[in-house]
């Protein structure tokens, strides 16, 4: 494709360029340019110098866009050849970086217009025409673009007394945003209903819905859940990003050694595989991680889920429906009617759900399921406590991978430091690292997440230990005698490695350790 593109700028005259670096593009030249049109037309503007415009254009024989841009301008053009993916991922990362923010948006609101806003809003008035005053959809798109450019999992909008807060999750913690004014609180809730088909007039119950858009070229399906509150409605939008793909087990922070103990055990034709952990911390995207390397044209693979997150082609997915009493235990009995070689269930809840996911493992089918449990060794009493016969956790149990997310260090600003502050029980490496914040973190210090882990493989010990129902406590410290890193162990030793800090290691595991200072 660069090499037919190299020849038309060959053929007309002009010169050819594989991509358009940033620090070439005047983004001031943007905001003269309509996104539509540059995205229809393939075309964007990179610098004006000497009363000629230089751009970039993926098609240089639509030279009536070309005459267009010229009149727009008011400048003779100098045209630079660029492949048409190229160009687009240009488009798409400077327009976004030359956009204004959702805090642009209510600096907007709060300032000569507001008085203007506030007198339209009051009064009744017609909900569905409310939600389309142009504030409060530029309101709205400024935070979900804003969102998916600082890379957000999660935005909160909470009403208060006497205002509303906007915060985004970013890499697992809460960062307020903005304060629009109360007076569009309705509207903005009303806005965020109507694009997930949710029913406006409702108030006084909680709502599901999805929202499916697209920011910059990526493909985002948003999660949106409304709960009514004594201030207003509280809505919380999960963003799942359909362009990142799925991370496979070596992408997500598993040692080596691990990654191989995991082959061994998705190899299986048989046997559960519980993924445990608190919530947020990842369990569903291992199992996807899981699923996606099982996943082949001779293997009968069927899930059942709530929600389904990502979808798998040549996977068979059921989303979980209470309103029809499609539950985890009704899904999973018709599941083994239909001949899989695996099984995947989104979350054990219950004794019954556990019962058959148990027995499906015995009858030659390999399950992969979440609990939530916060080690490797509660997961096992747990089940007990559940009701299900020791026995029975002990013949279909295979193994129980343990985890949590933690902050990556920004690998810009991170720094190495030597520690001063002793912790009993922890036997610090001699060097760590911590960052300062920069542009490319959004001053954050952090940039992304992966996971730490604690695999528990069930052997024939362990199976005698299951039966006679030895403690957690137990469990874990034989595992331990036979080389399972723990948690905290594994997370020492990525922070020794530069991948995330002391404190963030202390911070996620303190639930397990509550004998460490914090």
């Amino acid at each position: 494709m660069s090499a037919d593109m190299e020849n038309v700028a060959l053929r007309l005259g002009i010169p050819f360029r594989p991509t358009v670096e940033d620090a070439e593009v005047d983004t001031a030249l943007l905001g003269r340019l309509p996104l539509a049109f540059a995205r229809n037309n393939l075309i964007l503007p990179l610098r004006e110098a000497e009363g000629v415009l230089t751009v970039a254009c993926a098609n240089p024989a639509n030279f009536a866009a070309l005459d267009e841009v010229r009149g727009l301008f008011g400048m003779p053009l100098q045209v630079v050849a660029v492949p048409r993916q190229a160009l687009v991922e240009a488009l798409n990362r400077l327009y976004a970086r030359a956009s204004g923010s959702a805090r642009d948006v209510v600096e907007e609101l709060e300032g000569e217009e507001l008085s203007a806003v506030a007198g339209a809003f009051s009064g009744p008035r017609d909900l569905l025409d409310l939600t389309d005053e142009a504030p409060v959809i530029r309101l709205l798109n400024s935070i979900l673009f804003q969102a998916v450019k600082e890379r957000a999992s999660d935005i909160h909008i909470e009403p208060y007394e006497r205002e509303m807060e906007v915060r985004f999750r970013v890499d697992g913690i809460l960062y307020p945003m903005l304060t629009p004014p109360k007076v569009i609180q309705e509207a903005l809730v009303s806005r965020v209903k109507i694009m997930a088909g949710l029913n406006i007039a409702e108030k006084r119950l909680p709502q599901d819905g999805r929202i499916r858009v697209i920011v910059a070229g990526r493909d985002v399906d948003i999660r949106v859940s409304i709960i009514p509150t004594f201030f207003g409605e509280r809505v919380v939008l999960r963003l799942l990003d359909k362009n990142k793909g799925l991370l496979t087990l070596e992408d997500m922070g598993l040692l080596p050694r691990e990654v191989g103990a995991m082959h061994r055990l998705l190899a299986r034709t048989s046997g559960i595989v519980l993924v445990t952990g608190p919530t947020g911390s990842g369990k569903s995207t291992t199992l996807y991680a899981a699923l996606n390397h099982l996943n082949s044209p001779d293997k009968n693979i069927i899930t059942i889920e709530d929600p389904i997150e990502y979808q798998l082609k040549g996977v068979g997915q059921i989303q979980v429906n209470p309103k029809i009493d499609l539950t985890f235990a009704a899904g999973l009995r018709s599941i083994l009617r239909q001949d899989p070689d695996i099984v995947m269930v989104g979350e054990i809840r219950d004794a019954e759900t556990a019962e058959i996911a148990m027995q499906a493992s015995l009858t030659g089918h390999l399950v992969l399921s979440t609990l939530h449990t916060n080690d490797s060794a509660t997961a096992v009493t747990r089940l007990m406590d559940m009701g299900i016969e020791p026995f029975m956790v002990a013949s279909s149990l295979s193994a129980v991978l343990a985890q949590r997310l933690v902050r990556r260090l920004c690998p810009h600003c991170k720094e190495e430091y030597v520690p001063h502050r002793e912790y009993p029980g922890i036997v610090l490496p001699p060097t760590l690292f911590r960052s300062r914040g920069c542009d490319k973190c959004f001053n954050l210090g952090t940039l992304g997440r992966f996971g730490l882990y604690e695999l528990l493989i069930v052997d024939s010990e362990l199976c005698s230990m299951i039966i006679r129902q030895a403690p957690a406590g137990s469990i874990k410290e034989y595992a331990v005698s036979r080389g399972m890193l723990t948690l905290r162990d594994d997370g020492l030793a990525k922070a020794a490695a530069g991948l995330t800090s002391l404190e963030e290691i202390l911070r996620v595991t303190q639930e397990d350790y509550a004998d460490l200072p914090v």
